[in-house]
């Protein structure tokens, strides 16, 4: 099973999230609060998660600024973006994240939808 972060301000969507992936067998789940708080968390781990799922607006480094970080260390994984506003946004963070090299798998709108996760884990 993949290792995933998760990477969001909202405690709820973390935990929503976290309940999702765990229906579907994935368990080595970690979670952060915005990009540098994922960024440290990154840097803590023994190896890249597999899987990284982040919000696109957060405080502190939000989920674009944090996607340029990723670019430029390399990450070798699966990104998923997630937003709670208008999908013009999300279309545009997804053009970021592209254009960047970033490996994006998907994204989704909240409220969070167990269904488009599980097309989107069966896509890797």
């Amino acid at each position: 099973m993949p290792s995933v972060l998760i990477v969001d301000d909202d405690a709820f969507s973390r935990e929503v999230l976290q309940e999702m992936l765990a229906a579907e067998g994935i368990v080595n789940i970690q979670m952060a609060d915005n990009g540098r708080s994922a960024l440290r968390a990154l840097a803590a781990m023994g190896s890249p998660p597999e899987l990284l799922i982040c919000d696109v607006f957060m405080p502190d480094m939000d989920g674009i600024e944090f996607m340029s970080e990723l670019a430029q260390h390399q990450y070798p994984g699966d990104v998923v973006l997630v937003t709670g506003v208008d999908v013009s946004t999300l279309s545009l963070a997804r053009d970021i994240a592209t254009g960047q090299g970033i490996r994006l798998l998907g994204s989704f709108t909240k409220p969070l939808h167990k269904n488009v996760l599980k097309q989107l884990l069966a896509a890797r």
